[in-house]
Order: structure tokens, then sequence, then C-alpha cells
């Protein structure tokens, strides 16, 4: 079909596939016109760049908001500048991954700046007289820039210069500062990383400053950092000790529990001990009485000993002088001699160059180069265009391979309808229940999902996929259209292979149920006869079985307590009933009972046998219609609805038409196991179960019976056997007999 849009001269072509129209898009006129066709007639108006099966570098080009989504003004944004780029747009159907480079449109600015930089990109990976540049040339920036000192990214690294000095400056700012990755692959720095290394060099340079040559921050000069830090060391327990001794001061009878129980020590005592125990590192640090100064080397806790032998001589000894124990007051002077070293110490600044040493810091702020990396950065920045224009190259290529697979799973569903190659939602083929099933999509939340795929009419089956091999997982969502669901469950195990020809473990997690084809909606009402029918003889056999295992347990129990009967009964007693006699009555009732649907059965099937052959297929095909119609109705009405629309939504894509998985076509998707052609089968089971006779003889017994029936119903009965049996010809009754039903046999 062939239409002409109102608004441009441009002729579409629309082919009828899926149960709607979908634009043929096959010409470079096409693509060029794209812009005119109506968003209306488009398949989607938007989808996910990630959870499908495309190539991801491509589709981060086209989206040029970065929101992780296509929509309609990034593919015509895309098509246009494809088109403009290229002599003849027709080859974006190529899907090839070279791109001839006289297929570039050098009449524009833009394509002889692409074509100088394809070629360039051709030389610098050492093939200068190609003709043709591939996605894979474009791809590996690393080895484009490999030989190149600068390369446009704002990033220059060791090798940008020749200098030593420089050089080294380089990496010190990258250990510190953070490096960056250049386009060549190599680690070095950017000018803000520059600007930040620079800013903490000249904070920390002036925080030595201030506490160099300042008694009253280093009162030991160098040996300041070391005292401060065995004080810190044994801070909290100098502290919990004396709080201990003022409380025993305060209270004698808290000097007991203060010391802690007899019974820890007891347990202490149980094992072997070290003096770096942690239970014995709990104690006190020393043993508390009122007042008492603290000990710093007899009678300290031998988990702290080493600790206070430190501060003895890091600290004590260089600020109190020589001495064997602390008072409080004397701990109080301490920690106020060192509290401007450790307040100088938490304003530090600049501590991202620490590791360079001051001497190294005041050395590179007053041999500044800062100007030399500059200047080298400078240099990079200048080819910036030049490194687009790769950029653009790379995308160009991508386009050429990609852009018309994209179109033809965006603008319409060509792939997904034409079945010559797999959507690009489409991630794999689940085999499960002797079928495999191809529209098969990855799934994040299966619950959520479920919620509006389950608007598609179709039956789906979620499923938890690992590899084991590698532990990875995945979730898929399968689209069963054709055979039945009489063994789909949660819970069965199936194997589900990738687009890359993985296998996955696959189990069934959830199921939406839907009527899968026309031939399991026919079987339907039979298999849920035969199920209510097996259900309700397990109950009865269930019950019946109950009821003999509480017999035998009476018995059991009665056989048991024999010996503590009672006595036996006066003779007086009435005799035991004896066996119980059927009632008349119930007999009567059956007999009748019997004899009408005899009747009914008769007169039936000799209204049946007075028809004609052609007019008996019609009753019996009327009685299956009143059997399996209604159920195959309703699953006609379904069928007709089923639609892929709701299912892609549920992944983040904007179907713009009801996308039709009408009966024939669901068959494609889900094929069923058959035997290949020219199979030989061998129908002799070895382990076939052992047939009955009883089904022959219950049908010979009703064939025969109704036979009966329809000869007695028509008196050849009474007149073979001279009226010894059997009801008398209908024109032989009396009137008022007639109306009578037939005597049984």
């Amino acid at each position: 079909m062939s239409v002409r849009n109102q608004n441009s001269t441009h002729t579409w072509r629309f082919s009828r596939i899926g149960g709607f129209d979908q634009v043929r898009l096959e010409s470079a006129a096409d693509l060029r016109a794209l812009a005119e066709l109506d968003q209306k007639l488009w398949v989607a108006l938007a989808c996910p760049t990630r959870g499908i099966e495309f190539d991801a570098r491509t589709l981060d080009a086209i989206d040029t908001d970065h929101d992780g989504r296509i929509r309609v003004p990034e593919v015509l944004a895309a098509t246009a500048w494809a088109c403009d780029c290229l002599k003849d747009p027709g080859v974006l159907f190529s899907k090839s991954d070279s791109l001839s480079l006289a297929a570039i449109n050098d009449a524009t600015e833009e394509g002889r700046r692409l074509l100088a930089s394809a070629r360039q990109i051709l030389s610098d990976l050492g093939k200068p007289e190609a003709d043709v540049i591939s996605v894979a040339d474009t791809t590996d920036t690393a080895r484009i820039f490999a030989a190149t000192r600068f390369n446009g990214d704002g990033v220059i690294t060791p090798d940008s210069t020749d200098d030593a000095g420089v050089r080294k400056l380089i990496e010190e700012i990258a250990a510190c500062a953070g490096s960056e990755t250049d386009r060549s692959g190599k680690p070095g720095i950017t000018e803000a990383g520059m600007d930040r290394f620079y800013e903490d060099a000249r904070a920390f340079a002036d925080w030595c400053q201030t506490g160099e040559n300042n008694d009253s921050i280093r009162p030991l000069g160098d040996a300041t950092a070391t005292a401060a830090a065995t004080v810190k060391a044994v801070r909290t327990k100098v502290e919990d000790y004396f709080a201990r001794c003022r409380l025993a001061a305060f209270d004698s009878r808290a000097a007991a529990p203060l010391n802690r129980d007899e019974k820890e020590y007891a347990a202490l005592a149980t094992r072997d001990l070290t003096a770096s125990d942690a239970d014995i590192a709990a104690l006190p640090l020393a043993r508390v009485e009122p007042d008492k100064a603290l000990p710093l080397a007899a009678g300290v806790n031998p988990a702290w000993a080493a600790a206070m032998a430190h501060l003895q001589s890091a600290a004590v000894k260089p600020l109190l002088g020589d001495r064997t124990s602390l008072s409080e007051t004397d701990w109080a002077t301490l920690v106020s001699r060192l509290a401007p070293f450790e307040a100088w110490q938490g304003a530090r600044k600049g501590a991202a160059v620490e590791p360079l040493g001051i001497e190294r810091v005041r050395e590179i702020l007053t041999v500044d180069q800062r100007a030399a990396l500059q200047d080298l950065m400078a240099k990079d920045r200048a080819l910036e265009p030049q490194a687009q224009a790769i950029a653009a190259v790379d995308k160009l290529v991508r386009l050429h391979r990609d852009l018309g697979r994209l179109l033809h799973n965006f603008v319409a569903f060509r792939d997904f309808y034409g079945r010559q190659i797999p959507a690009a939602f489409q991630a794999g083929t689940l085999y499960l229940d002797q079928r495999s099933c191809e529209l098969c999509l990855p799934v994040e939340d299966a619950a959520k999902h479920a919620a509006m795929a389950g608007l598609a009419g179709t039956f789906l089956a979620y499923c938890d996929c690992i590899r084991k091999a590698t532990g990875e997982k995945m979730q898929i969502v399968a689209a069963f259209t054709d055979g039945d669901s009489d063994n789909l469950m949660v819970g069965r195990n199936g194997v589900f292979y990738d687009r890359k020809g993985r296998d996955w473990d696959a189990t069934i997690t959830k199921i939406v149920d839907n009527p899968i084809s026309l031939r399991q909606a026919f079987w339907g009402p039979y298999k849920k006869l035969v199920r209510m029918i097996e259900e309700q003889v397990a109950k009865r056999a269930a019950a019946a079985d109950s009821a003999s295992n509480a017999k035998l347990s009476a018995a059991a129990e009665t056989a048991a307590n024999v010996d503590k009967a009672k006595p036996a009964a006066p003779a007086t007693t009435a005799p035991a009933p004896g066996p119980k006699k059927l009632d008349v009555g119930i007999i009567a009732a059956m007999g009748v009972a019997f004899g009408a649907i005899s009747t009914f059965l008769a007169t039936a099937f000799s209204k049946v046998v007075e028809l004609k052959l052609w007019q008996i297929g019609l009753v019996l095909v009327g009685i299956i219609l009143v059997i399996s119609g209604p159920s195959m109705l309703i699953a006609w009405l379904k069928l007709r609805k089923r639609n892929l629309g709701p299912i892609l939504d549920a992944n983040g894509w904007a179907i713009n038409a009801r996308a039709r998985l009408n009966v024939p076509f669901g068959k494609s998707l889900t094929r069923v196991a058959v035997l290949p052609a020219g199979a030989k089968r061998e129908l002799r089971d070895p382990y076939a179960e052992k047939k009955s006779p009883w089904p022959k003889l219950i049908v010979f017994a009703l064939v025969l019976w109704a036979a009966y029936a329809f000869l007695d119903h028509k008196g050849l009965i009474h007149t073979w056997t001279k009226g010894w049996m059997g009801s008398k010809p209908v024109a032989e009754q009396p009137a008022d007999s007639r109306s009578k039903p037939a005597p049984t046999p």
C-alpha cells in the first residue's frame, strides 16, 4: 500500500503486518523524508538504551540528552545527520561494520572534516592506504592516540613532556590530587587537578609554618608528636582510673566493686593468659584506692605496662621530670601542655600533599613550574576539534552499521514480524516443556512487570536464570503462544539461551495465565471433567482408607484390652441383631430409576438410529460444540486481543500501535516439538502399562445394552421370543399404555 503525505511529495509504502500498517523504510528517499512521517504511524515513540540487544555505544551516541531513553526527535536528528554526512544514505541499510571513505559526503564542511579525521585515524593505526574504516578502528581510542603526546581531551601525562622535572611533578600531582585517564589510556592530570594540588600545597606549607619554632605548640620540638601520641594512647584508661579513685574517696564502700569482683579473677585463672589478653586489659589500670596516685611502673595492669612505660619516657619525664607516679593534678598538667599541639594537629590543612614531605612541597612552591604545565594543557586543548572529529567518525561508522536496524525496531517492527533475525527486544530462547519460546525479554522486577504485561492477554512465564559457573543472574519473561499449559507451573526448570549463545539454568517463578491456543480450549472441558472425576475418586478412596484404618485401629485396641473387657452380659439380654436386610422400598426405587434411565436412553438411541448418516454426524458435532464451544469462543476472543504492546511498555518502551500476536504468528514464536522429517518410530513401548480388559468389556456391555434397548423399543424382542420377554410393538400397545415406560428386561 502506498500513501502520499499531504505536506510533501514523498510517497510512503506500508505493509499490513501484525494487524496494523507498518511503514516500509527501504531507500535513501525514505530516510530523508522520515521527519515528514506522521508520528502516529510510528510503532514506538521511545525505548530504553539498556536492556535491549543493541550496541550500547550507538544508543548513547543517539541519546543526546543522556537520559537513558531514545525518543523520536533523537532518532530524527541522528538520521538527518547521517544522511547529510553520506553521499548515498541508502548504505545505512547495509548493516556493514566497515564504511567506505568514498561514501562520506565531502561536498560539505563537516563531511570534509570527517573524511580528514577518518584518514588520520587510519594513519595513526598504521593503515594509511586503507579505503574503508570500521567500528573496530574507531572504538580503540587508546590505539589511535598511543603515539601522540596531545589528543584534545585536556589531560596531560608524564609522556607529554621531555623535561624530567615537569614529568616528576605530573606524577606527584597525579598521586596526590588523583589522576584522569587520557584518551591514550595512560593516567594523567587535568587543570582542575593541578589547581587543587597547588591549593593543598600552599595550605600545607602555611600550616607547617604556624607550628614551627613555636614552643607553646611544640614544647618538645620534633619529639612533641611522639609525646602527644603516647598520651592519646592511654588517655581514656588513665581518666577512668582517676574517676574510680574519686568515687572510692566519695564512699569507701565503692572501692571493692570498683576493683572488680573476685569471681572475674577466678574465671581468668581457668585458662592460659598473656599480658595482652583482652579481659586483662579491661581491668582497671591500677588498684583503685581513695585519692591514690597512678603508678607508672610497679602495680600497673600488665596489659598496659608497656604503654605506661612509653608514656613515662616520651611525655612525663621530658615535660614533668623523672617520677614513678602521677597525681591527678600532674596528669591534668601533662594534658594541658600538649593541648596546643593537638589543636594544631586538628587544624591540619593540605593533608593530600603531606606524603611528599614539607621540604618537597616548599621546593615545588619555590620553583614554580605551574606555567609549564598550563602550556602543555593549552597545547592539548588546541587539538580538541580533531578529537571531536574522531568521535564524530566513530558515531558515523556506528550509525552506518546500526541505524537501519534501529529504524526497523523503532519506526516499524520489521525485524520482529519478518522473523529473519530477532528483534532488538528479544533476549534469547527458552527451552521448556518440549517447546522453544523465542519471545523472551529481560526484566528487573517480575511483580512490577506483570502488573502491566498481564494486560497483553498472553500466557507469560517469569523465570529466574543463573549461570552457576560464573554466578551471573538475570530475570526473563517468556511468552508461550502455542501448545497448552497443562505442565507449565511454578518451579519447573528449563534452559535459556541468550543472544550470545550462552546457556542459563531457568526456573519458573511466576505465571500470568491466559489462553495459549484453540486446541487447548477445545480439550479443556474434557480434561477438566477427567480431573474432577479423579479428584472425586481420590477423595472417596481417601475417605474409605481413613474409615478402614479407623476400624483396624479399633479392632487392635479391642484385642489389646481383651483381658480388661467387662464380663459377658446375662442371658436375659436381647440377642444381637442379625444381618441387616435391604429395604424393599429402596430396591423398588432403584428399579424405577433404572427403568426410567433405560427408557430415556433407548428412546434417544432409537431416534439417533432413525436419522441418516450425515444427520448423525451433525448431531455428534453439535454435542461437541455444546461441550467445547463456550471455552473455544472465550479463548478465541482473548487470542484476538493478544498484544505485544503491554509487554514492551512494562520494559520501558512507549509502543504506539496495537502489535497483535495472533494464532498463526504465535505459532512461529513458540515451536512445539515435532519429529524430524523421515524419522522412524518404534511404537512398541517395553514399559507401557499392561492393558486391562475391563474398558473393552464395559464398552461391549454398553453397546449390547443399547442394541437391546433399541430392539425392545421396536418390539422385536417381544416378537422373537413370542411374548416371553420384551415389550410389545408400539402399534400393538393400548392407547392409554403407550406413554408408560417400557418394561425392563
